[in-house]
């Protein structure tokens, strides 16, 4: 049984109609995604009873939530045609704002960008200038590229545990040290941000998201 996650849906909502979100800002509502993943245990318990003493560790209820965002956010991306991944929404306030494709791109650049930080390293593909290699065109390309940097954010959150969650590291967006958790969450705001601004773009184009079929 799926946990009920219409509040994550909420704060897809409430940011799906804002400006584009630099990364950067999000760590301003940050204490609001720690918040709801602080409740998914108890989400979990009423969905699924469990016995009293079972448990979950910051570790999984963090890999869990980026496993729930990407289970939304992959299919809304394979959900458009190669040839609609060059569309920006022209009717309305929509000036310099990023094709589907670069939507897409952006956020992987970004898994990779916060996970090196997460992992203290250096990100194992190109990032650009958070929007990823230009050389990464075709649908197919940015698919995987995608895929990858998700794997590579499981990989960051199942680093993170009860004893070195709130520990600091270096913010991979200037100067200062932020906490591991802390930038863990920021991985899922900022990809619930650019899957509003998507499932725009989807329906401009009579395609309902995956993830809103059959509700």
């Amino acid at each position: 049984m799926e946990v009920d996650n219409s509040g994550v849906r909420h704060l897809y909502t409430a940011v799906a109609f804002g400006e584009l979100v630099n990364p950067r800002n999000l760590i301003a509502i940050s204490s609001v995604a720690i918040a709801l993943l602080a409740s998914l245990p108890a989400l979990e318990a009423q969905a699924m009873p469990k016995p009293n003493d079972e448990k979950r560790t910051v570790t999984q209820v963090l890999d869990r939530t980026l496993s729930n965002t990407e289970s939304e956010f992959v299919p809304a991306a394979e959900a458009m045609p190669e040839d609609k991944y060059s569309f920006v929404p022209t009717g309305g306030e929509f000036k310099g704002v990023r094709t589907y494709a670069q939507q897409i791109k952006h956020v992987a650049a970004v898994n990779y960008e916060i996970a090196a930080a997460i992992l203290e390293e250096k990100p194992p593909a190109e990032i650009g200038d958070e929007s990823g290699p230009d050389s990464i065109k075709s649908k197919a390309e940015v698919l995987k590229y995608l895929k990858d940097s998700f794997a590579y954010a499981h990989k960051a959150a199942m680093s993170i545990n009860d004893s070195n969650a709130v520990n600091t590291v270096k913010s991979p967006f200037g100067e200062g040290r932020v906490t591991r958790l802390g930038l863990a969450t920021i991985i899922v705001t900022h990809c619930a941000d650019h899957y509003g601004q998507m499932v725009v773009y989807l329906r401009m184009n009579g395609i309902v998201p995956p993830a809103s079929r059959g509700q």
